[in-house]
C-alpha cells in the first residue's frame, strides 16, 4: 500500500525587498488584477518607508501561496510619537486558508504598534473583532457636487503651490503622499488662512465616480465657509458626489445627499482614541481600484 505523503505546512516569512516583487505579482494575479503589479509594489514600498518588513507571506515550497501586506509609519498623537502598522492587503490562496490566522498573527504580534485596517471586507472584520479590533465611527454622507460659477476662496491644485502655502504637520504630510498614487491634494486659501483636503477616487456600483475624503488640515471652518466651491470644482475633475465622513471632514456638507446606509468598516487596535486616527499612510492613499 502506497502512504500518501502528508501535505507540507507552509512557511511565514517577512516580506523584504526580495520578496516584494512576487508578492506584488502574486496579489495581481490572486486579489485584484486590476491592479498591476507595479501599483502593488507602490503599496510595499511606499514612498515614506519605514518599517520592520512589507507585511508576512506563506511559502509552499518555491511559491507564494498568501500575502498580507503592511504599511508601516510612524504618527504623532499629543505630542507622543507612535508606531503605526496598517494592515493593506490580504490574500491567502484556498487550498491554504487554514493558515490564515498564523499569517494574520505573525502581524499582530510584533510589538509596541498600533494597528488600522482601513477596507477590511468579508469575513476579516468579523475575524478582527475576535482578535480585539474596534470599529471606528465611519458615519458618511453622500453630497451631491453641483456646479458653481465664481465667489468664493482661492482653490489650489498645483503641487508646487500647495508646497509653499502649507505649515507644520501638515506640510510633512504633503511631503509625504505627494507621490502617493491614490491621494489627491487641494488647498482652499483666503488671506492668511489655508484648509488642506487630500481625497480618493472611489467606486460605488462600479462607478469611479466618487471623492471619498481621507485628511483634512489647516482652518476646518474654511473648507466649510468654501464647501460649493470645493465641490464645484470635484465635478470638474469628474466626481459627481463626495463620500464625506463627519469624523474626517469636521463637518457636514450641505446641499442634497443622503446617509449611507452601510458605510465601509474602518477598524483599529492599540492604545490611540478614534479621533487620532485617519486615513493616511495606508493603502486609502496608495491605491484606486
Amino acid at each position: 500500500m502506497t502512504e500518501v505523503a502528508a501535505p507540507v505546512r507552509p512557511v511565514i516569512m517577512p516580506i523584504g525587498e526580495e520578496e516584494a516583487p512576487e508578492v506584488a505579482e502574486f496579489l495581481h494575479r490572486h486579489l485584484n488584477a486590476r491592479i498591476s503589479p507595479k501599483s502593488w509594489l507602490a503599496v510595499l514600498a511606499p514612498q515614506w518607508g519605514g518599517g520592520p518588513n512589507h507585511g508576512f507571506l506563506l511559502r509552499s515550497g518555491d511559491s507564494v501561496v498568501g500575502a498580507y501586506a503592511a504599511i508601516y509609519s510612524r504618527r504623532t498623537h499629543d505630542g507622543q510619537e507612535v508606531n503605526v502598522c496598517n494592515l493593506a492587503a490580504f490574500c491567502v490562496l484556498e487550498q491554504h486558508r487554514a493558515h490564515s490566522l498564523r499569517l494574520v498573527r505573525a502581524l499582530l504580534g510584533q510589538k509596541n504598534f498600533v494597528f488600522t485596517d482601513l477596507s477590511p471586507s468579508g469575513n476579516v472584520p468579523a475575524m478582527n473583532e475576535r482578535l480585539g479590533f474596534a470599529t471606528l465611527p465611519s458615519a458618511t454622507r453622500s453630497t451631491l457636487n453641483l456646479p458653481r460659477i465664481g465667489g468664493g476662496a482661492r482653490l489650489i491644485e498645483h503641487p508646487d503651490e500647495i508646497e509653499g502655502v502649507l505649515r507644520g504637520p501638515d506640510a510633512v504630510v504633503f511631503a509625504d503622499h505627494r507621490e502617493a498614487p491614490a491621494a489627491r491634494h487641494l488647498v482652499v486659501q483666503d488671506a492668511g488662512r489655508y484648509a488642506y483636503l487630500i481625497y480618493r477616487r472611489d467606486r460605488r456600483k462600479r462607478l469611479p465616480l466618487f471623492a471619498t475624503t481621507l485628511y483634512v488640515g489647516g482652518d476646518t471652518g474654511l473648507l466649510a465657509e468654501n464647501w460649493a466651491g470645493v465641490a464645484s470644482r470635484l465635478l470638474r475633475r469628474g466626481f459627481i458626489a463626495t463620500l464625506a465622513e463627519e469624523r474626517i471632514l469636521g463637518f457636514t456638507p450641505g446641499g442634497w445627499g443622503f446617509d449611507v446606509r452601510h458605510p465601509r468598516p474602518r477598524m483599529f487596535k492599540g492604545a490611540v482614541l478614534p479621533e487620532d486616527v485617519d486615513y493616511l499612510y495606508s493603502e486609502l492613499t496608495q491605491l484606486e481600484w
